[in-house]
């Protein structure tokens, strides 16, 4: 916990198909994930890595900047070959891979295989951006295929985002609940802040900025201020609630 952070240890022990972080500003949910994807990349000799955001563009700056910057706090930078074009990181030991593809290329997404072991996760950083649930389930199904069990590897999708719209579909598919039907037939639901479904296969949890150690009295200050002057807004982006549109 000192290295990677404290907060996030029913993450980073999940082996289910579904993680789902719904996180307030600051609450280190993207460099909590990537550490944990360099830190089990080397751990788990067979596994691959797909990181998906909606346009290419924008991986750039965020989580290929956040995965480097795991390599640089886990000290291990010897270990890794960095490059940009196309963005790609290598584990130089057993030529394992990270992928970074956008979906406004979706064949690019599809279309990957791996020279060494198996592609068997995945991390959609910003997940709100995708508005259909049909290009989240085209993700879904690339992550596919046999694992030899000797390896023991686990497929799983990894899903970050902010709260920002409480009409999204991933409310309904990893933190609601079907609880029944209403007179129409369509389902009803019980949503959770944080859960684990009862079939194993999803841990959807909301972070916030008050379990991130690594901020200073100023980031406080801003929620703090933020809190004090429009509530409305802490809710989401200082709690990590569900937002209105």
């Amino acid at each position: 916990p000192e290295g990677v952070g404290k907060g996030y240890g029913t993450f980073w022990r999940w082996k289910g198909r579904y993680r789902a972080v719904k996180g307030s500003l600051a609450s280190k949910k993207s460099k909590t994930t990537a550490l944990w994807y360099i830190t089990n990349m080397m751990k788990y000799p067979d596994a691959n890595t797909l990181v998906v955001r909606k346009t290419y563009r924008t991986l750039k700056d965020s989580c290929f900047t956040e995965l480097k910057w795991a390599i640089h706090r886990l000290g291990v930078d010897a270990f890794w070959d960095i490059k940009e074009s196309p963005l790609e990181m290598t584990y130089k030991p057993t030529v394992q891979k990270i992928y970074f593809r956008g979906l406004d290329d979706p064949l690019k997404v599809t279309s990957i295989t791996v020279d060494q072991g198996v592609l068997c996760w995945m991390w959609i950083e910003e997940a709100y951006e995708i508005s259909s649930e049909d290009d989240f389930n085209m993700l879904d199904e690339s992550i596919r295929g046999a694992i030899p069990e000797e390896t023991g590897l686990f497929k799983q999708i990894t899903l970050t985002f902010n709260p920002w719209n409480e009409k999204h579909w991933i409310r309904k598919r990893f933190f609601g609940e079907i609880t029944g039907k209403d007179a129409q037939g369509n389902p009803t639901y019980q949503f959770h802040a944080s859960w684990t479904s009862p079939d194993g296969q999803i841990y959807a949890t909301t972070t916030n900025y008050l379990c991130n150690e690594w901020l200073d009295e100023a980031d406080l200050k801003v929620f703090q201020t933020m809190k004090a002057t429009n509530p409305r807004r802490y809710t989401v982006a200082g709690l990590g609630g569900w937002g209105i549109v």
